[in-house]
């Protein structure tokens, strides 16, 4: 997708680097489009090496080319961030007085804009008027949030984080192929209690399936997340189940499951619990200085769902995505592991990638390859994780 970053001159110029990278590495061509003012906070050469393209700041730079308007007729997307109580007004105005200003006025692609200025700024009843106007035209607003300004002040004017002015831009220009369609991921690692203090877990963030969750909601799903632990937030809109153990995690399959038009189990769930729970902290004075612990195995919960063990009763068509998160070194007998899971498991795609110490868990981007039920390739996605996604919703789809 070919997108626009406008940056206007304010302080929090500094964070649309981080607009700029987040939407480069989910594979899209960004092109920043600078104020002089901007460039007063934030230098050219970063701009540009972020991005990967040239800086557009000069009006008059490319006349034979008409780059002056040529930049927003081809664009997909335009965000402005930040967007500065001067450019919400000139904009409000219909002005073009600068690049900035022509591409915005000379495109038909979804804008989103990003205030960011002093409280006193964004209350002003002039700021309000313009927002309001703005807004009633079709400009999609991210923010202001409520928090730390420039120097000893705080309120609302500070600009939104860059994660939540992407993922509300990108959501604007979602296909909505999933609209209609009731979606359950679970995402996370399970817990299973030693004693009310200590447990066994394992390393997943649930970074990948907040991150298919987020996609499917985009595309218009109405999605429920079964959370375990999670290192990050989970997303809004969406209906949000906690849980803690892999036997509440099944519990709350059984529950949301049936009437699911789509099921992905991304969720990293304990094979084995420990066979008793202590009810107060285990002490070291009376354990020694060596313990054993009994294990026991955990049921099944993709096999139980796949088999109808768990819900008897499933939506007609409904499709089951496992996740599988394999250390295997050798590519051919990494697949075979993986082909023989997605027999096992009796689901309709298996999602296979590579984990290690430095790779899969806890990283901002994955690599996975996709198998059907009969265990041929259907696709391979390599990127951020919300790329990754999407990539797999495109192949459901």
């Amino acid at each position: 997708m070919n997108i626009v970053v406008g940056i206007t001159g304010g302080i929090a110029a500094y964070k649309a680097v981080q607009v700029v990278r987040e939407l480069v590495l989910a594979g899209h061509d960004v092109h920043v489009v600078a104020t002089e003012a901007a460039l007063r906070f934030v230098g050219a050469p970063t701009l540009e090496a972020i991005s990967r393209n040239p800086l557009g700041t000069d009006l008059y730079e490319g006349v034979a080319d008409v780059r002056h308007v040529a930049l927003g007729q081809a664009a997909d997307l335009i965000v402005v961030a930040p967007a500065t109580a001067d450019f919400l007004a000139k904009l409000a105005g219909g002005q073009a007085g600068d690049l900035l200003g022509n591409t915005v006025l000379a495109s038909r692609a979804p804008l989103v804009v990003a205030p960011a200025m002093h409280t006193e700024m964004w209350q002003n009843a002039a700021t309000q008027a313009n927002i309001a106007t703005l807004r009633e035209r079709g400009v999609i607003t991210v923010g202001p949030a409520v928090g730390q300004l420039t120097g000893a002040d705080s309120g609302p004017g500070r600009m939104s984080e860059p994660s939540d002015i992407v993922r509300v831009a990108l959501a604007a220009v979602a296909t909505k192929d999933l609209e209609g369609l009731r979606v359950l991921v679970t995402a996370g690692g399970t817990r299973e209690p030693l004693d009310p203090v200590r447990f066994i877990g394992n390393r997943s963030s649930g970074r990948q399936g907040v991150a298919l969750a987020e996609a499917a909601r985009d595309r218009g799903a109405e999605v429920t997340l079964i959370a375990a632990h999670l290192e990050i937030d989970p997303p809004h809109g969406i209906d949000l189940v906690r849980v803690e153990t892999a036997a509440e995690l099944a519990a709350a399959v059984a529950d949301s499951a049936a009437d699911a038009d789509v099921v992905v189990m991304a969720a990293a769930v304990a094979d084995y619990r420990p066979e008793a729970v202590a009810d107060g902290k285990l002490k070291k004075e009376s354990l020694g200085t060596a313990v054993t612990v009994r294990l026991v195995q955990n049921p099944d919960i993709l096999r139980s769902l796949t088999s109808g063990e768990l819900t008897p009763t499933r939506a007609a068509g409904q499709r089951v995505i496992g996740f599988a998160a394999e250390t295997e070194p050798d590519d051919d007998r990494f697949l075979a592991i993986a082909r023989a899971k997605a027999e096992r498991k009796g689901v309709d795609y298996l999602v296979l990638n590579r984990v290690g110490w430095h790779e899969g868990f806890g990283t901002p981007g994955n690599e996975v390859i996709v198998l059907d039920r009969a265990g041929s390739i259907v696709g391979e996605a390599a990127g951020d994780k919300v790329s990754v996604a999407h990539r797999i919703l495109d192949l459901l789809v």
